[in-house]
């Protein structure tokens, strides 16, 4: 599957913005996570209405979407199996592609190669950055623990 360039999202329109904070408002109001799927109307270009099954696991990613939408946010839905190129990587990470090779080459990051071009699994990306906004919220609370122990208030 080809990922869409990060750096080439564009941000949501205010109009967008708002169809997105009502749209939330409303899934909301009816999405019963009971269920295992769920069916929703939604109108054509002639306002006829047609009704569709969804899981209700896609109805709730939807929810997550919209929020994003009305915060201003741009999304991009990507599959965990994806692969990224470096550049995609790198900004997801928010660094620079040469760092994003150095972490590669040093073996804090699975990848393979793809001819001469290296390819890192989303799923391997999150796993890395979960991992490492852990170790810095820990890093943090160190901090923390010893200013207080030596009165720095």
């Amino acid at each position: 599957m080809k990922i869409t360039p990060l750096n080439s999202l564009s941000l949501p329109a205010p109009q967008e913005q708002e169809a997105a904070i009502r749209g939330q408002r409303q899934l909301a109001t009816y999405l019963s996570t009971k269920l295992e799927t769920q069916k929703i109307s939604i109108q054509d270009a002639n306002e006829t209405a047609h009704q569709i099954e969804l899981p209700t696991s896609a109805l709730t990613i939807l929810m997550s979407i919209l929020g994003e939408l009305a915060a201003g946010n741009a999304v991009q839905v990507v599959p965990v199996h994806a692969e990224l190129t470096t550049q995609e990587a790198a900004n997801i990470l928010n660094v620079s592609r040469p760092h994003m090779v150095k972490l590669l080459e040093e073996g804090q990051l699975p990848f393979h190669k793809t001819g001469r071009h290296r390819r890192v699994l989303f799923a391997d990306l999150m796993h890395y950055k979960e991992q490492r906004e852990k170790e810095s919220l820990q890093a943090m609370q160190e901090l923390t623990d010893r200013s207080q122990e030596l009165g720095f208030y």
